[in-house]
Formats: C-alpha cells, structure tokens, sequence
C-alpha cells in the first residue's frame, strides 16, 4: 500500500535524524512515531475518500417558461409542468432560469397562477433572470414581488464551489446598463476566480428567426473577456444553441467565451434562421433543459430534452 511505504519511510528518517539513547528509549520513540505516521496516512486516506465522494455542483439553466394562467398545454405549447418536473430530477444543486419566466406581461397574479405551479417547486434553489416580458408589467414588479429576495437592480453574484456566477439584467431600455457595466467590471477585477460564469436573458449570438443576435449584451461581453469568463448563459430564443469560443465582437478567440441559448423551458418553440458564424449544434423541435457541472478548473455541458435524451453535451477547461 503506498501510505504503507510512505509511513515506513518517514519512521526511517526520523529514526535515523533522532538523537542516540538507551536502546528503550529508542523503541518507544519509534513506536510513538510509527502509531503517528500510520495515523497521518489514514487521516490522509479518509479525506481522499472524501473529496472523491463530494459531486461537483450542477446548474440547470433554461429560459422562455410559463404560459399564462389557464392556457392549455398542447404538444408545442405551455410544457412548463414538463419541463420543470424533469429539471427536478436532476437533482440540481441550483436552477437559473434565464429570462421571460411568465407570459404574458410576467404579473405578480401570473406568477403565482401558473409559473409557481410548474418550477415553484425549485424556488428554494432558483436563481432568477429578468426578461423582456417580466418589465411589461411596469418595474417587473411580479417578477420581483415573487423573488422578493433578488436584488432590485436584476443583477447580482453568487457563488457555486470555485466558481463565481454574475447574473445580469440586459434589459437595457429599462435600465442604466452602464452603471451595471461599470459594477461587473469591478467585480471581476476586485473577485478574480478560476472559473466564472454569466447569465443574463438576450443572447449575444443566436441563429434563431425570432430574434436572432443582439447588439444589447456586447459591452458585458466585451468586459466579460477582458477578464476571461467561461461561460455565457442567454434565453430570448425559443431554441437551444451552442457557439464555439467568441469575444464580444464575433471573432472566434482561443481564450474566448463558450455561449448557450437555452430557451426551451416551456412557452413555445421557435425556428432557425440563418446559423451564425461558429455556431456549434442548434435544435428548435424539443423541449428540454441545459445542465451544467461546475467543477474545479473544468465544465461539462449536457443538453437534455424532458424524455431523457442526450442531444449536445462535451467538457471543457476554464480559461
């Protein structure tokens, strides 16, 4: 065993380094060290066996979910139930569900009637973006009357393992963005970290025909390079698409940002327009879920519709 030989080792250099004695002394000394160097080795093996027993966090992310009140589900229409239900047992460590949470106009009365009904089931562990249809009731004072607990501004940091997760409110007509801009560029120098994510509703890059890319998250993203985060998480697009390692301008960089749409999480399905540069897989037909496992120095993706199918999935290191 090789905290065996390591134990005999250690015994024979601290014999050999110990002063000369009456040979009793000697053997109680090796004794007390023998019994000492047998305990480091066990105290050694219990916290590998521990570190190997702890999971890495997982994340479940995925926007675009509730129908209004009432609305009867079809089998392209209103599948938040479904979607939530499936999100559930993966047992997540935490859920962001990335923007336009509750159609039509994200109503406090909304909320409650229909959205706490499918993922309120994950609001102890939900870690909320704001989108478009929240702010159409004036202020999203639904979305935050519901998540009282989230900051009023829509963005805010939370920490998963080694990793720090920046949620971002891009809704950028509805407020100063720029002042946000200037918060999350302090934030990532002051609170460096080896892996960091950002999430927020509209996505930088998409091929979906709806919206397609915006202009609105370029200077989040060109800070969110400068300091080299990971990972991009976006909703808007009723779809769900990978892009390869970008900057904030589309140029593919090797220590660039892999992004996500995930909008799949329940309202309705969208279609592809034109694939956008470096975009990697794209799928507008199923619904389903993103997890993501945050582990240390490294990620892994797995795309997964509501029947248990794989569709996109791979690992990565942090940059």
């Amino acid at each position: 065993m090789v905290f065996g030989a390591a134990s005999a080792l250690l015994v024979g250099l601290l014999v050999a380094a110990a002063p000369s004695g009456p040979p009793a002394a000697h053997l109680v000394s090796e004794k007390q060290m023998l019994l000492q160097a047998s305990r480091t080795s066990l105290r050694a093996v219990d916290v590998a066996r521990v570190t190997a027993a702890v999971p890495a966090p997982t994340l479940v992310a995925v926007g675009d979910i509730a129908c209004p009140p009432g609305a009867t589900p079809t089998t392209t229409t209103c599948r938040q139930a479904t979607t939530a239900s499936y999100a559930a047992s993966l047992k997540p460590t935490w859920v962001l569900p990335l923007g336009d949470l509750q159609y039509e106009k994200g109503s406090l009365d909304g909320f409650r009637n229909s959205y706490d009904k499918s993922w309120g089931a994950l609001k102890s562990i939900t870690k909320p973006v704001v989108g478009n249809h929240e702010y159409l009731t004036p202020g999203a004072a639904g979305f935050y009357g519901y998540f009282s607990t989230v900051d009023k501004r829509g963005y805010y940091v939370f920490q998963v393992g080694g990793w720090r997760v920046y949620v971002l409110n891009s809704n950028c007509d509805k407020m100063d963005c720029g002042t946000e801009n200037l918060w999350f560029n302090q934030q990532l120098r002051d609170h460096p970290a080896a892996c960091t994510l950002m999430a927020m509703h509209h996505p930088r890059y998409s091929s979906g025909l709806e919206h397609g890319s915006s202009a609105i998250p370029r200077p989040f993203w060109r800070t969110a390079y400068q300091h080299r985060v990971d990972v991009a998480l976006a909703g808007h697009d009723h779809d769900y698409e990978r892009f390869r390692r970008m900057d904030g301008d589309g140029v593919h960089r090797a220590k660039g940002i892999v992004s996500f749409v995930s909008g799949t999480g329940g309202k309705s399905l969208y279609h592809v327009g034109q694939r956008r540069p470096y975009s990697r897989y794209f799928q507008a037909r199923r619904f389903g879920v993103l997890k993501l496992t945050l582990g240390a120095g490294t990620w892994s993706w797995n795309y997964r519709t509501t029947g248990g199918t794989s569709l996109d999935s791979g690992t990565n290191g942090c940059v």
